[in-house]
């Protein structure tokens, strides 16, 4: 029971601290408070040591002697390779799904499109996030390949700010309701069962870095 409660809390640091390098709050080479963090969460220096091991194992942060914990940066080029691994698993995995993916699956993936235009509106950058995020799951998890699943996963997991971020809102929010407008074609694969199309589409569009200046 200990042991449950222990990794939850663990797990809960893990998520908070990386959707905090996810919507961009934490920024490369920035330091990470501990101190700071079991404050805020309520939670003893234990289980956010685990987290900060566990992310710095991912490639996250970097532990660095007598400075602590910092968030990574990773080069363009490191940045781009993940890109197209995960445009050709993503697409993949759509690709599989056609048959599997219902009419209610297809509803849902249109109601999240509608909460991304939202977020957008509303330059929420960790809604869209939130929901973009629940987009592209809603066809891997019924893309019946375990294995595909877990790689994905792995991926997001370890690389995971996969969405641009730039300081010029309107630039950035533009080229997110582009990506929306994406995933409503997305919609409309689907719905034509084409999976040979939706594949080509996910890979070489959706996935296709275009600003390289804002990833």
């Amino acid at each position: 029971m200990t042991i449950n409660k222990y990794q939850s809390l663990k797990d809960h640091v893990y998520n908070y601290i990386a959707e905090k390098i996810q919507n961009g709050s934490l920024l490369p080479n920035q330091k990470l408070n501990e101190a700071s963090i079991c404050q805020k969460l309520g939670v003893s220096r234990t289980p956010v040591r685990e987290a900060l091991i566990q992310l710095a194992s991912e490639n996250l942060l970097e532990n660095i002697p007598r400075r602590g914990f910092i968030v990574k940066e990773l080069d363009t080029k490191m940045k781009l390779d993940v890109f197209q691994i995960v445009g050709a698993l993503d697409a993949l995995a759509a690709n599989l799904s056609v048959p599997l993916v219902s009419i209610e699956d297809i509803a849902e993936m249109t109601r999240l499109a509608d909460k991304i235009d939202i977020s957008i509106q509303e330059q929420n950058y960790t809604d869209y996030q939130l929901y973009q995020n629940d987009f592209h799951n809603v066809y891997l998890l019924k893309c019946n390949n375990s294995t595909l699943i877990d790689l994905l996963k792995s991926l997001q997991t370890s690389f995971i700010r996969q969405i641009y971020l730039s300081e010029d809102k309107q630039k950035l929010f533009g080229v997110l309701a582009q990506m929306n407008e994406e995933h409503r074609q997305i919609i409309q694969y689907f719905k034509a069962k084409d999976a040979q199309g939706l594949e080509a589409f996910i890979k070489n569009v959706h996935w296709k870095i275009n600003y390289t200046d804002m990833i």
